[in-house]
């Protein structure tokens, strides 16, 4: 880079003697055009390429600053702690560490989420009446005070809003909160994907012994066709799998939706959808530690949402049961299931209607 720089002052220094009078005379000859038109073209190319390399820099930068960063140091030690006292071989320490991280921090934010969803539901059942009795009050200000429809109109939405804050302010469920999980998820995901890397690669301190003795362990510590955690799965069944269980998490939520889908939750599908076949060739391309921890953290993630469609669990963590719970949902999702297979033409309740 410092070489580049140079380059370009060097030729920034040629530029004032031709230019000394502000202006080309004239009298310029062809060849110096050309020396010139020559030299700026190479400025620019120089200075492109500075810059190109300054942002691979800011990249590589940013990648050694996350690294070396103290939630991720925490969640090293982490990893190593649980490696060291379970005495497990590290893939399934990888393991037992994403099943043990997931329950203490997106289990219980997943049933904060549902709380709240269920909530959310529960005030909207208030909203019709509510409406009703706010437009009778809008027609009778709109007589009483000589508004016009256009005022009407700004009152009696203004109306509403300030009716469904308060029953958002009462029942403390704000729309917001229904990300929450993502809050927690994650960075979760990120720092252990960050920190079994370092792991694998020796790092922040490559001379540290302990380090060394961690990428040692690693390289036996694997599994049936992978033994060696450090290196890519070559047989492609790890990243293949990861594929598999995202695309099922999507379709499980996609099936055991009760209502239509909007055109957002539709659009949001299909991005979720994309990320999950992109992620299969992502995960071929890092060592298999990071492998087993993504497919790990995927499994408890599926399983995590096929339980919470379970309504004894839904009532046993404080969840409230609403219109739009399915009171067997097993049973619909294999339905839908099969319906997806084409292993049944139509629905049950088709044929009823039919008939």
């Amino acid at each position: 880079t410092m070489l580049l720089l140079q380059a370009v002052c060097r030729r920034l220094q040629i530029l004032p003697a031709s230019c000394k009078y502000g202006y080309l005379r004239a009298s310029t000859t062809n060849g110096n055009w050309q020396e010139r038109r020559q030299a700026s073209t190479e400025v620019a190319a120089t200075t492109a390429t500075a810059a190109q390399l300054a942002n691979t820099g800011g990249l590589i930068g940013f990648w050694q600053t996350l690294s070396n960063s103290t939630p991720v140091a925490y969640m090293q030690d982490a990893l190593t702690q649980i490696h060291d006292y379970s005495g497990l071989p590290w893939w399934a320490s990888i393991m037992f560490s994403t099943f043990l991280f997931r329950s203490v921090v997106t289990l219980p934010l997943t049933i904060y989420q549902h709380k709240i969803t269920a909530r959310i539901e529960k005030i909207a059942l208030e909203m019709p009446a509510i409406v009703e009795e706010l437009k009778r009050e809008a027609a009778m200000a709109k007589q009483k005070f000589k508004w016009s429809d256009k005022q009407t109109t700004i009152v009696y939405k203004r109306s509403i809003k300030k009716q469904w804050q308060k029953l958002i302010v009462r029942d403390n469920c704000h729309p917001m909160k229904t990300v929450i999980v993502l809050w927690g998820q994650i960075p979760l995901w990120i720092f252990q994907s960050v920190a079994l890397r370092n792991l694998v690669y020796l790092l922040p301190d490559p001379t540290s012994l302990q380090a060394q003795i961690i990428a040692t362990e690693l390289t036996i510590g694997g599994f049936g066709w992978i033994p060696n955690l450090t290196v890519v799965d070559s047989s492609y069944i790890l990243p293949v799998t990861l594929g598999l269980i995202n695309l099922a998490i999507i379709e499980v939520q996609t099936m055991t939706r009760t209502r239509p889908a909007t055109r957002l939750q539709t659009i949001a599908n299909n991005v979720f959808r994309g990320l999950s076949v992109v992620m299969v060739p992502v995960a071929c391309t890092v060592p298999s530690a990071l492998c087993v921890y993504w497919v790990a953290s995927s499994s408890f993630g599926l399983a995590q949402n096929l339980l919470m469609l379970s309504p004894e669990v839904r009532r046993a963590v404080g969840i409230p049961k609403t219109a739009t719970e399915l009171t067997q949902p097993y049973d619909q999702l294999w339905l839908k299931i099969q319906q997806r297979a084409r292993l049944l033409d139509e629905a049950p309740a088709d044929k009823g209607t039919t008939k």
